[in-house]
């Protein structure tokens, strides 16, 4: 095997937005969205990565997410679905990029800076056999859940920028 840092190897660093679309087109049935706000990316990300509390706010269906375990940023959590459906994902929760997965499930969500303000990125995936049956019938409406979960976001992002003394 030759060495990989070979300096005549031609490399490319990816932000983290182009890493995950990256990421969502080596999985199978990826649904992705991406929306430049105009918040900064500390305020975004905030809320983004705040998953036990805001993640249920973003995604429908999603009843609650809690995390079970933390070491660094290797992160265990648990999502309970509106129906009561209980899921274990993992999760690597950085500045600027979360992904996780579950048995039936990966997604992720990047964000970084962008001129006066933020890009923010989040896709899904389904990992179950047939998923191919499956996203047929998702992808009727993943395009526009995916709009709304990022109306979501800017909303939710807006809610927690206004002081406190401003209420």
């Amino acid at each position: 095997m030759t060495d990989a840092a070979n300096p005549s190897w031609p490399t490319v660093e990816l932000d983290p937005v182009r890493r995950l679309k990256v990421i969502a087109s080596a999985t199978k049935h990826p649904t992705f969205a991406e929306r430049h706000f105009g918040a900064a990316f500390d305020e975004l990300w905030s809320v983004a990565s705040d998953l036990e509390h805001e993640l249920p706010h973003l995604v429908p269906g999603l009843r609650s997410f809690t995390i079970t375990s933390s070491e660094g940023d290797r992160l265990s959590g648990r999502a309970v679905g509106a129906l009561g459906r209980r899921e274990h994902f993992d999760v690597v929760l950085r500045p600027g990029w979360c992904l996780m997965q579950s048995k039936i499930l990966t997604s992720g969500m990047a964000a970084m800076p962008d001129g006066d303000g933020s890009r923010f990125a989040f896709f899904s995936s389904l990992r179950l056999p047939g998923g191919r049956a499956l996203d047929r019938v998702r992808r009727t409406r993943s395009a526009q859940r995916h709009e709304e979960l990022l109306d979501r976001l800017g909303q939710r992002v807006e809610i927690r920028s206004v002081p406190d003394d401003a209420e």
